[in-house]
């Protein structure tokens, strides 16, 4: 097959424009691929739906009424095992689900006054 003269050049430009355009896009652009964008969406709404259980941890924590007995315990035991004495405690039990969820611990032990 003959190629006219010109047309190598164009081609050459072509691709390497191409791969730069990509690497650049890729690197400082902000594109993602698909399971990067979806990991960090799953990651956002997670996010999302513990900050909106906090609310109903506090509510349970004022509403129980062994509530200073069970702060008293949270408060003596040491910093790194609060979140799991928050979580015996009951409050981060989310109504309709049978275990304590972690997150919402974590969350909810931040937003109590300890």
């Amino acid at each position: 097959m003959n190629t006219p003269e010109w047309l190598k050049p164009g081609i050459y430009g072509a691709v390497i424009g191409a791969v730069f355009v990509g690497i650049v896009g890729f690197s400082w652009g902000g594109w993602v691929t698909g399971s990067t964008a979806n990991d960090r969406a799953m990651a956002m709404s997670r996010g999302d739906v513990v900050a909106s259980m906090v609310p109903v941890c506090l509510d349970m924590a004022r509403s129980d009424p062994a509530r200073a007995d069970k702060l008293a315990t949270i408060r003596a035991t040491s910093t790194y095992q609060r979140r799991d004495a928050l979580m015996a405690a009951g409050w981060s039990t989310m109504p309709g689900t049978d275990a304590p969820n972690r997150d919402i611990a974590q969350a909810c032990l931040a937003e109590l006054e300890l």
